[in-house]
């Protein structure tokens, strides 16, 4: 596939992954249950991550966030992880049976080559990743668009990697995100999607791990071309993620403000014909001049004695003065507007 296959900024619409990550914990029947239930939710695609324990980690890897005395180190909970190429296989059938492009980030040249012999439509590149050049390398010669997350960079590191990844011929999109688990929004760096663009101009994305749905909206207001969001069945299950994720109920809420925020681009507004449109509601919205007190026929119409009721279609308050002196030629309730048919002299 071609990043312009991801039917992204061309479409007026973002293109949506929703990263289980190792929120199923190891169990096979929940990654399973995971694409079910994000396939309900108009997610565009779904996303893994592939560990293979002697392939990433030693034993001197230190927790991230504490864990569960299940496990006497990071090494221990990565092969709980561990899904056969065969189970990654099925997943993959399953989620394209359900209409989800499948994705997974490889943190090893064995998980990449494991992938590709599955068929990775794209490859997502974690932020830890980025300064893996083998892996990079590896991924390159194996083809395919490369989604990059940038969450411990600076600039002068994605620069570097992306004058890499050109001289190869790769595309490339750059995810804005902020390797915090959550991350505040304040530290969300929604003005960085605007450099990505005028700086490389090639596709961005937002990489987010806030755990808040507000992030996600503005991504997708601000035209990014792809987002990633971390979600769970519930913040308050086990994982190392949990806290940064989002429920099932907020992603199908993006999903649904996607859609619409692509209606609403997509469908330019004519103000002078849209108001034409309108001339019924208006009429009923706006106010006409209407007496105060009832009014006899033959009375000399004066300022004092009009006010401004509801609806329109009589004389607008605008043209009192050309009703002003004016002689009734019959009797006006006070619960009626005034019409110029209701004067003597109509010019």
């Amino acid at each position: 596939m071609k990043i312009k296959d991801f039917d992204t900024a061309d479409n007026d619409e973002t293109f949506i992954i929703a990263e289980v990550a190792q929120a199923h914990d190891g169990s096979l029947g929940l990654a399973h249950s995971f694409i079910d239930a994000v396939a309900k939710t108009g997610a565009n695609a779904i996303k893994f991550q592939t560990h293979i324990a002697n392939a990433e980690s030693t034993l001197d890897e230190e927790f991230r966030i504490p864990m569960s005395s299940q496990y006497k180190n990071r090494w221990e909970y990565w092969k709980r992880m561990e899904f056969t190429q065969s189970q990654w296989f099925e997943l993959s059938r399953h989620a394209n049976e359900k209409n989800l492009i499948f994705l997974s980030s490889p943190f090893s040249l064995e998980a990449a080559r494991l992938l590709a012999e599955i068929g990775m439509a794209a490859w997502k590149i974690g932020s830890g990743e980025v300064f893996n050049l083998p892996l990079i390398n590896l991924i390159i010669e194996l083809g395919g668009p490369i989604l990059l997350s940038s969450g411990m960079s600076n600039w002068s590191d994605i620069e570097k990697v992306l004058n890499h990844t050109k001289k190869k011929g790769a595309e490339i999109a750059l995810f804005q995100c902020t390797s915090n688990y959550p991350t505040s929004l304040e530290d969300v760096g929604l003005n960085i999607l605007e450099e990505i663009k005028k700086r490389f101009n090639i596709p961005n994305g937002l990489s987010d791990h806030s755990g808040s749905p507000w992030p996600s909206i503005a991504a997708i207001a601000n035209q990014a071309d792809f987002l990633e969001v971390h979600v769970n069945f519930d913040r308050a299950m086990y994982g190392p993620d949990s806290s940064s994720s989002l429920n099932l109920s907020e992603l199908s809420m993006i999903c649904e403000a996607n859609k619409a925020f692509k209606r609403m681009r997509s469908s330019p507004v004519n103000k002078d014909k849209l108001s034409k449109k309108l001339e019924k509601t208006k009429s009923l919205f706006t106010k006409s001049l209407s007496p105060i007190n009832n009014l006899p026929a033959g009375t000399i119409l004066t300022k004092d004695m009009l006010t401004q009721k509801k609806p329109g279609g009589g004389i607008s308050s605008d043209d009192i003065n050309k009703v002003l002196g004016k002689r009734l030629k019959v009797a006006v309730h006070s619960n009626r507007i005034l019409r110029y048919e209701d004067l003597e002299d109509n010019s």
